[in-house]
């Protein structure tokens, strides 16, 4: 299908499946069609799934001066989902795209039935924001990680150690993760992808939400530790936190999406 032409932001999405809306929204570095890999699949039967590339990755195209704001990324969520929904919808998230989402929820709430954020935090503070900066600082002084390098420098940060030291799946999620290094789309997307989600700060807006958000904390997520999920949940009116044992940030990806998914469809149906 033809790009949606945004504002600021000629948009590549996918839609797949009919009933109830929700569109996907990935974290930095990952393309929409990631989503069709474990999650989309599981969902088509009874609901519609969008997918799309952000600004500054896959064939999404922005010619904005950077740097861009969370904000940014939102504005252009909300402006495609009021043109390809029927409807508010169901807006489902990790990482850099769940403080999207956040924001979509803050500016944009009547595109939003419910929200389900992964891997979220409310600003970047900590551990996370000195490793956030070293990797932007890596980049810009010409850096670049590739190969095996890259997948043990990453796995690490997505998935929990008994993932990583099981026999069986590790070959898997080694093989997904050579695939994603291998398409550079990381190295294209970090700066301006990874710099929104440094500078991003969104806990006095949060109390202003209004509508429906679950907020799934992976317990042994090391990039957005459960802690943050907690903040998230505590600041948004009516929020409800879900904590997920023995997953990390990636878990979603070829780790617990067996479990995820009908998890994550349940907290949906309840919004229809």
């Amino acid at each position: 299908m033809p790009p949606f032409a945004g504002s600021a932001a000629s948009i590549y999405y996918e839609q797949t499946g009919s009933g109830p809306d929700i569109v996907w929204v990935g974290g930095g570095g990952t393309c929409g069609k990631d989503w069709h890999r474990f999650q989309t699949p599981h969902f088509d039967a009874g609901f519609r799934s969008t997918v799309f590339d952000n600004r500054g990755i896959g064939a999404t195209r922005c010619d904005a001066p950077m740097p861009w704001t969370i904000a940014d990324f939102a504005q252009d969520v909300a402006e495609l989902a009021r043109s390809v929904c029927a409807g508010p919808a169901a807006f489902v998230g990790s990482s850099l795209g769940s403080a999207i989402i956040q924001q979509v929820a803050i500016d944009h709430p009547d595109v939003v039935r419910c929200a389900v954020v992964m891997g979220t935090g409310a600003w970047s503070t900590g551990w996370g924001w000195d490793y956030q900066e070293a990797e932007i600082e890596f980049r810009r002084a010409g850096g670049e990680l590739k190969g095996m390098m890259a997948v043990a420098h990453y796995a690490a940060m997505l998935y929990p150690a008994r993932a990583l030291g099981d026999r069986e799946l590790w070959p898997k999620l080694k093989a997904l993760m050579l695939e994603w290094i291998d398409s550079g789309e990381n190295e294209t997307s970090l700066v301006p992808q990874w710099d929104a989600s440094l500078r991003f700060d969104q806990r006095a807006s949060l109390p202003s939400v209004t509508v429906p958000v679950h907020v799934v904390a992976f317990e042994e997520d090391v990039e957005a530790p459960p802690q943050d999920g907690e903040e998230v949940a505590q600041l948004i009116p009516g929020a409800e936190l879900h904590r997920m044992p023995g997953m990390g940030h990636g878990s979603w990806y070829g780790h617990a999406h067996d479990i995820l998914n009908p998890y994550i469809e349940g907290l949906i149906r309840r919004h229809l």
